[in-house]
Order: structure tokens, then sequence, then C-alpha cells
């Protein structure tokens, strides 16, 4: 007999919980519609430790309750990043109840709000690269995949600015989710001219472009192909289980992601970087071989071969493939920029033996040797230069350098003609 005392006395416990769990919801949103957004997360907060034993259907109204409590705030400017971060994660407590009880009540009229959420988090997290703040920054480009799992490109940039913020166990964690989901990245991007701004906008549909381009708020529409990141995502695997003393494990996840996907060339650079990494030079060069077998006239991808080569400070191969990109299209300026700053970095080996030399017969003659030699280095990059001022005349930083090569070798003439057109 006694025992059904205690089990109408426990059924008492919960019915008064509940009860009380629900008149603090109800005020909850009687403060909020009052514009008393603190005060309803208050209490909140209290009702909180009774959360978790209710049902599903009232944990996603207490969420929906609070995640709109604290996007309020966020949007008064109260602790925002703070606020903004937990209305993100309290609407992503909202679905996951509405996922488990079957009925959608909240998260329709939550959507709109998940999407403002979504795009403050982004432009908060822009805004925090900007400064340096690459943790926080992180940080809300992985809140902002979490509202939307779908758009997989902020889990891509979330995994990037762990890199950046050199958090690379949290990084490595994010890697493998997109090497889970086989992501790619590739695709198309759609950008219009906002004629406000005078900048570039970007957009995710031609439709969505060609519209404001319609309507006369944007103009020079432009489409660029974007390629695939499947090979950066690899390779920042393998350079941070490398890091970590992972070697083997490095190449196996580049092997299988080769096996995966066959026909993205960039996992094979990314293989051959990871042997180069590691100073086996017969496997990077073997690597090279079926890249240029398969692909002898990609001009990216010989582009990319050549900054391998140069980055493994094989000047002579370098010079080869940026020579090739050039044959393949003579206007790759990037082929030219890097020709040329690779000829250009031997001038400091010839200044430093240059100021190293007495007042000697012999070292004086050393000296002519060496400044006609640095002449003459200089005189290898004036087509690379020229040519890429002629492609882009508003690159400052080429401008410049031609000019001090210019000034270098003495050429009054072309210093000036160059110098006007500044």
């Amino acid at each position: 007999m006694k025992s059904k005392y205690v089990v109408l006395a426990s059924a008492l416990v919960i019915s008064v919980a509940t009860f009380a769990q629900k008149d603090q919801i109800k005020a909850a949103e009687k403060a909020l519609k009052g514009g008393k957004s603190q005060e309803a997360v208050t209490i909140l907060m209290e009702a909180e430790s009774l959360i978790a034993n209710a049902k599903e259907a009232e944990k996603a109204q207490f969420f929906f309750v609070k995640g709109k409590a604290l996007l309020d705030l966020a949007n008064k400017k109260v602790d925002a990043d703070a606020n903004l971060s937990l209305a993100a994660k309290a609407y992503q407590d909202l679905i996951d109840a509405e996922k488990v009880s079957g009925k959608l009540k909240f998260s329709t009229e939550a959507a709109a709000s998940i999407t403002e959420i979504k795009y403050k988090l982004i432009n908060a997290a822009i805004a925090d690269s900007k400064i340096n703040k690459h943790s926080n920054s992180a940080k809300k480009l992985y809140d902002a995949y979490l509202l939307d799992k779908k758009d997989t490109i902020n889990l891509y940039y979330a995994a990037s600015t762990y890199v950046n913020a050199a958090e690379y166990d949290t990084a490595l964690k994010l890697y493998d989710d997109l090497k889970n989901l086989n992501y790619s990245g590739k695709g198309t991007s759609f950008f219009a001219v906002n004629k406000i701004t005078n900048e570039e906008d970007l957009f995710t549909t031609a439709p969505e472009r060609d519209r404001v381009v319609k309507i006369g708020t944007h103009e020079k529409p432009r489409t660029e192909a974007i390629p695939s990141k499947r090979g950066e995502i690899y390779k920042n695997i393998a350079l941070i289980l490398v890091q970590n003393g992972k070697i083997e494990e490095a190449k196996k996840a580049i092997s299988d992601a080769r096996q995966a996907n066959p026909e993205d060339t960039s996992l094979v650079l990314t293989e051959a970087n990871l042997y180069l990494e590691t100073k086996d030079f017969e496997m990077y060069k073997k690597l090279i071989a079926q890249v240029l077998e398969k692909n002898p006239n990609d001009a990216d991808l010989v582009f990319n071969l050549g900054v391998l080569s140069a980055n493994a400070k094989n000047q002579v191969d370098a010079e080869k493939y940026y020579l090739k990109v050039i044959e393949i299209n003579p206007k790759y300026i990037n082929a030219y920029i890097n020709l040329a700053a690779m000829k250009l970095e031997d001038e400091k080996v010839i200044i430093d033996e240059m100021n190293k030399l007495g007042t000697s017969t012999k070292d004086m003659k050393r000296y002519d040797e060496l400044k006609k030699k640095r002449e003459n280095l200089f005189k290898a990059t004036i087509p690379f230069l020229a040519k890429a001022v002629e492609l882009d005349p508003k690159n400052e930083d080429v401008s410049k350098t031609l000019l001090g090569v210019y000034s270098a070798l003495e050429m009054t003439a072309e210093y000036k003609a160059l110098k006007a057109k500044n």
C-alpha cells in the first residue's frame, strides 16, 4: 500500500515540475513580447535544469523562445557575439527536438531567424578574420554550418580558419567531416558589381544575380568556375598528421582519397607535395610524371608543378614548368611573375658576396664580375616583368619591381615611361 503512495507522490512531483516549467516558458514569452529580452533569458535559465526531462514538444517551445530572446539581445548589441552563438545553439536544439518529436511546429517559423543568424555569424566571422581573431571566426563559421548543414562551404571555411588559428586538432576533425561528406567545393560563383558600393557582390545562383542586374541595382555580371578543394583538404589533413608525427597515416589518407577520386588531379599534386615534405624525391618525381602524362596542356596543373619545384629549390624544373605554362597560355600572368621572382631570389646571394669583398686587386676583379652577373640577372627579369605589367597595369607590386630593375640598370627612359603610367 505504501508503494502506491510513493508512486502517486512521484507523479505529483513530476506534475508540479511540468506546470512550473510551462509557467516559466509562458512568463518568458510574456517578457519577450514586452521587449524585455534579458528578463526572458533569465527566466528560461531558471527552467534550464527542468527541461532535460520535458517532452520533446515542450523542449522545442523552450528553445524557440530562448532563441528569439537571445537573437533580440544580439540585435540590440548586448554582448552580440556571445548571444548570437547562444541563439544559434538554441535554434539547433529546437531543430533536434522537433526531429525527435516528428512535429515541426516551430521549425518553420524559426527558419527566417535561423537564416538571419547564419548570415550574421558569417559576417561576424569575416570581421573577426580581418583583425586576426581566427579562433572566434572559425567557431562562428562552424556554428553557421550547424544551422544549415546543406551549406557545406561554411564547414570548409571553418576548418581552414582553425588552421589559421593554429588549432590543428580541431581543424583535423572538421577536415575529417569534409572527407566523410566527400566534399569537393567544385562549382560556380556568380558576381555582379553593386552600383552603390562599386564592389562585387557574390550570388549563390545565376537567376538571383541576373534579377538584381535586371532591376538595376547591379551591373557587370560575371561567372567564375570554382575548382575542386579536395587537394587542399587532403593536403592540410596530411600536413597536420605529419606535424603530429603520423606520416604513414598521412600517406594513407591521400592514397585513399586518390582511390575514391581517381579523376581529381589536385590529389596527385597533394600526394607529391607530401613526399616532397618528407624528402622522398624519387616518389615525388614519379608522381609528377603521372600528372604530366595525364594532363600535359593543363596550364593550372603545370603552374602548380612549377610552384612545387620552386619550393623544392629546383629552379631548373621550376623554370621549365613556368615557361611551359606561358607556351600553353601566353596570358597566364602568375607564370611571368613567378619566373621574375625566382630569378631575383639569386640577387641576395650576389649582394652578400659583394659586401664581403675587400679592396685587393683580386677582390675588385671579383666585384666587377659579380656586378656584371647582377646586371645580367636584372636584364633576364625584364621581359617577364614587362609582360606582367602589360597584362595587369594596375598591379602595383609588379610595377614597383620593374621600376626598381630599371633604376638599378640606369634605364632612365624606360623608368620615366613606366613611372608616368602609374
